[in-house]
């Protein structure tokens, strides 16, 4: 009778190891799809020329982390600009650079251009 319980304990202890494992694979496998998810970012272009951005609305999903492609096209350097993002970024001449945002609560979040903020004007709306 003493095998007999020992056994059933032994059996327990697999059936309970088996949980176990069979636990964190499944945690393990969640984040890895959610990770992947999240690095493939939205993209966004957003294009300076004649010292204006374009377009000049840029809808991006809410709560998505975003890639914003800023290129210049323009011979001289602009700054991108915004408060409401906590961004800012010299982009030189004829060159473009990526900057991340998000991930964002719905709203509107206006940019600007720091060298010619009267025409390099802009925002992000985050639906």
């Amino acid at each position: 009778m003493r095998v007999e319980v020992l056994l059933e304990l032994n059996l327990e202890r697999r059936n309970k190891m088996k949980n176990y494992i069979a636990t964190i694979l499944m945690s393990l496998s969640l984040l890895f799809v959610s990770s992947l998810a999240s690095a493939a970012a939205v993209e966004i272009e957003l294009v300076i020329k004649d010292h204006l951005f374009f377009p000049a609305e840029v809808e991006v999903p809410a709560g998505q982390k975003v890639k914003l492609r800023i290129i210049n096209q323009d011979p001289t350097p602009e700054e991108f600009e915004s408060y409401e993002l906590n961004r800012e970024k010299v982009i030189a001449g004829n060159r473009q650079t990526v900057i991340f945002i998000g991930p964002l609560s719905p709203g509107e979040y206006p940019f600007f251009g720091e060298f010619y903020p009267k025409t390099a004007q802009g925002k992000v709306i985050a639906k």
